[in-house]
């Protein structure tokens, strides 16, 4: 009977919804969520969506532009406005981005298609990729790493000149390769150094806390609680310190590895932009820019922020306001000393003597720059001048130069070749007389970066695109009430934005989306383009303060010791000196290398072939 009833029963009516995602039934406390766990599902699912809304809906929304003002320049700005959005949210990577204009000019018969695709292998794109197939030689055969001890052995081994030391080292190799590369090879020397000295600096505190103890318990002066007190707050103390000498030599690092790429005309992308857009927008500039005059320019501000970016990490950082005795400070200061120079030697003697594949690196390297600095020095003549200048015309650029030294790289050996046939034995008459050469093609084609130089193209197709639809031109017109304004503002105001942005976005994406407004306002505004144009450039390379900003900040955030707010606080104060150092540079020894105070002729007016 029992059973019967329980078959008779009504089953109760489920209560709750449906979960699709797991399957099974929800309570009425699980359905109802509150409020803000509802927007967090929503907000997760926007996330989720956020790239595909952004590459789909982005030109579906920007269609009416083209629909309701068929215009020229309304297409061109179409494009531009398109590419600007993909490069800042980088839903696609930004090489393919670059690649637009090649589909979309033609499409809009802004450009025919040779116009553009011409763009993307001009003399800037050569000149680039030459210095780094350069630095792919240097990394190979591991010469930036030798120069970086020799060059830390000789400094010396205090901590603070250590760190001026780091930074000038790193400046100096990135001046020629990445910056990418350089941090990746500094900072594990740095993490080493940093160990060691932490591992001795634990042995020095576990002898002079043994001896002060036994001297406390004969004396009887302290009670035991207040021993146990102070070595606590010693201890905590010294945790700080040594957590905040990571955060200065790591920080260091990144830094100077983006400063230093500013002092060359190849150590970064937006020198390279402004070089080509320079060649694009004002062809009669000539060599306005060239190696020796950005070098000139450039190099001692690298200097000056340098030396400024040092004292600030020495202020924010190294300072040390626990007081100890003399003896406990002067033995670990001599214990750091021995272990740094320690490290340093055996990091050095890993390298093995110096080999023959260094030693044609480093002359080719050498070459490369008396090449580059005796071209067209300016202040007298260079040796293009002998046979290699006819006219208005000049037929050998840096990008000539560079490319003669790559291809010297594929053919100088990587061994000493063995002339004494008759000693050689059986397997080495086998192999080919003429040793493999400083680099192959397989390796080369790994290790060059080919997106940036596709992003160079197409920040020079989007030039030569505003220029042939006139979108320079308007802009230039729409920036005619900014005549009133005091050049030195119009720099510092366009100097922070581009910094600002570049946090967030590719310097290379930042200074080509800039620099055609900023050539267009300057010839609007009757200055000179270089007065706007070289702070601007400049500017797009000082992004310290976010992880994402560039890849050696990324690198230092990645070894776990530094957080954000870190990055924040420090980056901040270091775009100001950076801003600050580039407005000096510029108003004063800039205006006599440039020029400034001139509007040159060759600003007046653009040649564009259509």
């Amino acid at each position: 009977m029992r059973r019967r009833e329980l078959w008779r029963e009504k089953p109760e009516k489920p209560t709750g919804r449906w979960s699709f995602s797991s399957g099974t039934l929800q309570s009425p406390e699980e359905s109802s969520l509150p409020p803000f766990r509802a927007m967090a599902s929503v907000k997760t699912y926007l996330t989720k969506f956020k790239s595909f809304m952004i590459l789909f809906l982005s030109p579906i929304l920007l269609l009416p532009l083209i629909i309701l003002v068929p215009n020229k320049i309304v297409r061109c700005a179409y494009v531009v406005i398109l590419m600007a959005i993909y490069w800042c949210t980088d839903v696609i990577p930004v090489a393919v981005t670059s690649l637009l204009p090649v589909l979309l000019f033609p499409l809009f018969k802004i450009l025919d298609s040779k116009e553009v695709c011409i763009q993307y292998m001009k003399d800037t794109n050569m000149l680039f990729l030459g210095s780094l197939i350069v630095a792919v030689a240097v990394e190979r055969w591991q010469l930036h790493k030798r120069i970086a001890l020799r060059m830390l052995l000789y400094v010396g081994t205090k901590p603070s000149m250590l760190m001026l030391g780091f930074m000038f080292i790193t400046a100096f190799l990135s001046m020629w390769i990445s910056n990418t590369a350089t941090t990746a090879m500094m900072i594990p020397i740095v993490e080493a150094m940093l160990q060691q000295m932490v591992a001795t600096n634990a042995a020095v505190d576990v002898c002079q806390g043994t001896l002060e103890l036994s001297d406390k318990n004969k004396a009887g002066e302290f009670p035991g609680n207040q021993v146990i007190f102070e070595d606590l707050a010693a201890q905590k103390h010294e945790d700080e310190d040594t957590k905040n000498m990571y955060k200065a030599m790591n920080l260091c690092v990144c830094y100077a590895a983006s400063i230093g790429g500013t002092a060359t005309l190849t150590g970064t992308g937006p020198n390279v932009v402004l070089l080509g857009q320079m060649q694009e927008l004002f062809p009669d500039s000539k060599d306005t820019i060239n190696f020796a005059s950005w070098f000139g320019f450039a190099f001692p501000n690298m200097v000056l922020m340098l030396v400024l970016s040092w004292l600030w990490l020495q202020s924010f950082y190294m300072r040390s306001k626990f007081k100890k005795s003399c003896i406990c400070c002067g033995l670990k200061r001599r214990s750091n000393e021995k272990v740094i120079y320690k490290v340093l030697q055996e990091e050095y003697k890993k390298l093995g003597p110096l080999t023959y594949a260094e030693i044609n690196v480093l002359l080719c390297f050498a070459l490369l720059i008396i090449l580059w600095f005796s071209r067209d020095p300016g202040f007298m003549p260079g040796w293009l001048s002998i046979a290699w200048i006819d006219g208005k015309t000049n037929y050998i650029t840096d990008a000539t130069v560079s490319i003669f030294v790559s291809i010297l790289l594929f053919i100088v050996p990587s061994q000493k070749p063995k002339f004494n046939f008759s000693s050689q034995t059986e397997e080495e008459r086998k192999t080919p007389f003429y040793p493999p050469a400083l680099l192959d093609w397989k390796f080369t084609q790994e290790k060059v970066p080919w997106s940036i130089v596709l992003l160079l193209g197409g920040g020079f197709a989007m030039a030569k695109g505003c220029e042939a639809s006139g979108l320079s031109e308007w802009l230039a017109k729409q920036m005619e009430p900014l005549s009133s304004v005091q050049p030195v503002i119009i720099t510092l105001v366009s100097s922070c934005i581009v910094a600002i942005t570049t946090e967030c976005t590719s310097n290379v994406a930042t200074t080509t989306l800039f620099l055609p407004v900023f050539a267009s306002m300057s010839r609007s505004i009757g200055i000179h383009p270089l007065y706007v144009m070289i702070p601007c450039t400049m500017s797009a390379s000082l992004a310290f303060m976010l992880p994402v900003a560039t890849p050696p900040n990324a690198i230092v955030f990645a070894y776990g010791h530094l957080k954000i707010i870190d990055m924040v606080k420090s980056g901040f104060i270091m775009n100001f000196i950076g801003i600050a150092s580039v407005f000096l540079s510029v108003n004063t020894w800039g205006r006599s290398i440039f020029n400034l105070d001139v509007f040159p002729d060759w600003a007046n007016m653009t040649s564009i072939n259509t």
